[in-house]
């Protein structure tokens, strides 16, 4: 603390991301991120652009990965608006697209960055309870509000809010933006950017973080109406007019050219994720459905801080969240065969 620190500052609780350990031997299962490595394609495209082009400013429209996008998902490039990983374009929506002067809602148990964002940006935030069993009630969102904002399929729970209920949000929020987070939706979930054309007020987010293995460039982008691009874009043209650079512009393409790997990735991912997922209820864990690349499980016979201590201490890292309704859950990232081998192992001996 410093006596130079406006009071914005002052008063800022940040987000506090995953821990990234420097353990040996470690299995790291706390951030989400793929198990599987981005395609080869991504690597060749990369290289490709290490150039005397390197001196010269990336494009500041980035077109080239806005029109694969937009083929993509049958969508137009003015459709589309790009962001340093998804976070950066959630940045801007709130700032950009969300009204002061009523709360913007969200879930009581979701990512936790968008508080964060409501006190940066001076927007009051309220917190809409999930279900008793956690999940997102339509209903619950028609009230007055400045915004909606939630994950499908949410963080930390891995629920998904089937597209019949993210469309009656929608339609019940006319005159606001309602932002669908999209950030785990490859994972089993149906992608609410088809409904994009009939609702002028919805904005979809997504990251190539997750399920194209690519949490190292930092590539997100969102979809949504062109008037709502167009606010973005400003808010973006005042801040940082090249947000993305060659290699990352690169790298997405070619990820998003190479389907195939996509599709077999995403199904390997699936696949483990269902396994861990028998092989804990097997261990007397409930296990909340998951639409994601990672589980939400807790043991009546345990704490999670005691499950989570006790991985740790076995080299298996995991995420533990000390909140309120939650805090005896593990949010269990979805790992390589042999990772998640070694989970229900030391699992086994806890429990």
């Amino acid at each position: 603390m410093s006596k130079f620190w406006s009071p914005l500052v002052h008063d800022l609780v940040p987000y506090v991301p995953g821990e990234q350990p420097k353990m040996a031997n470690l299995v790291k299962l706390n951030t989400n991120e793929n198990p599987f490595g981005p395609s080869p394609k991504v690597a060749e495209a990369i290289r490709q652009e290490l150039n005397d082009n390197l001196r010269l400013y990336p494009d500041p429209e980035g077109e080239s990965l806005k029109q694969a996008i937009a083929r993509y998902y049958a969508v137009t490039p003015d459709q589309v608006f790009l962001g340093n990983g998804s976070d950066e374009v959630l940045a801007h929506i709130f700032y950009g697209l969300f009204q002061h002067g009523q709360p913007v809602l969200f879930p009581d148990i979701t990512y936790s960055f968008y508080p964060v964002y409501c006190g940066l940006y001076g927007i009051e935030g309220k917190k809409i309870p999930l279900t008793e069993s956690f999940e997102i009630d339509p209903d619950d969102y028609v009230q007055p509000n400045g915004g909606v904002i939630f994950p499908n399929p949410n963080a930390p729970t891995g629920r998904f809010l089937e597209l019949s209920g993210v469309e009656a949000i929608v339609a019940a929020n006319a005159d606001r933006v309602v932002v669908i987070d999209e950030a785990y939706v490859d994972f089993g979930g149906e992608s609410a950017i088809t409904l994009v054309d009939k609702y002028p007020n919805l904005v979809v987010s997504q990251t190539l973080s997750k399920a194209r293995s690519l949490a190292g460039l930092r590539v997100g982008f969102a979809v949504a109406h062109p008037d709502l691009i167009e606010a973005l874009n400003r808010v973006k043209n005042s801040f940082n007019s090249y947000p993305l650079d060659r290699l990352a512009l690169a790298g997405a393409v070619a990820a998003f050219e190479d389907d195939s790997w996509f599709k077999a990735t995403r199904e390997g991912v699936i696949g483990e994720r269902d396994w861990v997922t028998g092989k804990l209820e097997g261990l007397g864990f409930e296990v909340l459905p998951s639409r994601a690349n990672f589980v939400f499980a807790r043991h009546p016979g345990h704490s999670g801080e005691s499950l989570a201590r006790g991985l740790r201490e076995q080299g298996v890292i995991v995420r533990h969240f000390n909140k309120a309704r939650i805090e005896n859950f593990l949010r269990i990232t979805t790992g390589t065969a042999d990772q998640n081998r070694r989970l229900i192992e030391v699992l086994g001996t806890l429990v």
